[in-house]
């Protein structure tokens, strides 16, 4: 049988290693007494080094940090570039921090001395009616608190996850996640799901800043198209459900964070839209990129977040890249393209 040399290849599933899985585990759970033998700005400036090393040794990562900086930032020196992709690698190893301390650090009785909230309480009592809305955020900052508050304080939500490879970690960290009351949905078993969740008036959680690769709908995000999963905006317009964007961001090196609300999407708004779907992608990203923007430090740059390009993109690519055979003799043309790193591959969670 004859494949498509256009189709991509499938991607290998990944061999299971027991051992190493569970020895990784233990390594986190002798991590955990530690922390608890230690205050957590000692165990937040030890994750800062380890962001230092990270950040050193994980060339391929530190690479695509700079590209996707330099192409979002054209107007910032390498000496920011460098500096910022620098933290984001310390916020990075900060978030593994914060995830292992939140139950011990964060209860009912004392969230006041970890967060802030600011425009919050609109959001809070559209979750508090029951008539169903969409959360949004993205890699940045402490996106585990979010829902980790969300549940400790009663609210009926549901967040999309990808189970980790690791299970021995993803049950730790499932375990961590819903201790306090947030529910977790499997992404593979999300789709059929959700109408009886949206039905019941919950509230979904997504994070919603990774790559969707040819399926997606291309919008606009730090001036370059990217793949956006179509699943939120598709779940707004079919349920007429309102569309929250913010994030909860780090102050200083602390344990502290503050909820920002970013933006709120109405379905007033997209009524009257010749294409609402992209619309509604546009709008929610475009909201991520403006938070985003006010402290780029604590996004995941690392993130292969334009790895695949529109069709458009690649047949003129694919066309430039033949010029040279079909016509010998010339030379070779300059291609602009966006400096993304050729290395990477497509990340489908949509959690």
């Amino acid at each position: 049988m004859m494949t498509n040399p256009q189709e991509p290849k499938k991607k290998k599933k990944k061999k299971p290693h027991p051992l190493r899985d569970w020895l990784l585990y233990v390594a986190v759970r002798v991590l955990m007494i530690f922390l608890c033998l230690v205050d957590v700005r000692t165990s937040l400036r030890f994750a800062c080094f380890l962001g230092d090393l990270l950040w050193k040794y994980y060339q391929r990562g530190q690479q695509r940090a700079l590209d996707n900086l330099r192409a979002s930032f054209p107007e910032k020196s390498e000496e920011w570039i460098e500096q910022t992709g620098r933290r984001s690698f310390q916020q990075l190893v900060m978030l593994t921090i914060d995830v292992l301390v939140m139950p011990r650090l964060v209860q009912k009785h004392n969230w006041r001395q970890c967060t802030r909230f600011t425009k919050a309480e609109y959001p809070k009592w559209m979750m508090k009616e029951g008539k169903g809305l969409i959360l949004v955020t993205a890699h940045y900052g402490n996106f585990e608190i979010i829902g980790y508050m969300a549940g400790l304080f009663g609210f009926d939500v549901y967040s999309v996850a990808r189970p980790l490879d690791n299970k021995y970690l993803n049950r730790f960290l499932y375990g961590v996640r819903q201790r306090h009351g947030l529910k977790l949905i499997d992404k593979k078993g999300a789709a059929q799901m959700m109408p009886q969740i949206i039905e019941q008036g919950s509230t979904l959680g997504f994070i919603a800043d990774q790559d969707a690769g040819r399926k997606g709908v291309f919008v606009d995000f730090f001036g370059r198209k990217a793949s956006t999963y179509k699943s939120i905006g598709l779940l707004a317009i079919t349920y007429n459900l309102p569309i929250v964007v913010g994030c909860a961001r780090r102050v200083g090196n602390e344990f502290f964070f503050e909820y920002v609300l970013s933006r709120i999407i109405f379905p007033s708004e997209w009524a009257d839209q010749e294409d609402p779907l992209t619309w509604v992608s546009a709008a929610y990203t475009k909201a991520i990129e403006d938070f985003v923007r006010q402290d780029p430090t604590q996004y995941w740059w690392v993130h292969r977040r334009w790895k695949t390009r529109p069709k458009e993109e690649r047949q003129r690519m694919e066309a430039a890249a033949q010029r040279p055979q079909e016509e010998p003799g010339l030379p070779a043309p300059i291609v602009a393209v966006s400096p993304v790193s050729v290395s990477d591959r497509t990340s489908r969670v949509d959690r």
